[in-house]
């Protein structure tokens, strides 16, 4: 499970990255225009904890995975990064439309692509909180 944890470490650090493109990539200059100020800011700042946030757990994967895997602690931890993810795995089928990528080719795979990797970070969470140190 260790090597999971090492391999979501990677993963997540990635993601966390790749926010850092958002506002480029999705257009922020002209599509928050319309924006009042608080919410032009608080897409940002969203942004922002939320790339913060998957570092975070990123580091803690890498830093921490035995004690994730062999303290009771870690599994606690485990487990309610299992529902993290697995309510993050919901999102991406209930409330994202799927007219945002069916018939798209580069969205439809990314949807694929994040779909997979929050069904690999629930269940490898989830199977440490199981687990028995």
């Amino acid at each position: 499970m260790e090597l999971h944890l090492k391999v979501i470490a990677a993963l997540l650090c990635l993601l966390s990255l790749i926010h850092i493109g958002f506002p480029r990539r999705f257009n922020w200059g002209e599509e928050l225009k319309p924006l009042s100020l608080i919410n032009k800011q608080m897409m940002e700042v969203h942004t922002f904890f939320v790339a913060l946030t998957v570092m975070l757990i990123g580091l803690l994967c890498w830093f921490y995975a035995n004690e994730l895997v062999n303290n009771p602690f870690g599994r606690v931890i485990a487990t309610g990064l299992s529902i993290f993810w697995g309510i993050r795995l919901l999102f991406q089928f209930f409330v994202y439309s799927p007219k945002l990528w069916r018939g798209k080719r580069f969205e439809t795979i990314m949807h694929i692509i994040f779909s997979l990797l929050w069904i690999y970070l629930t269940i490898v969470f989830f199977s440490v909180g199981l687990s028995v140190g």
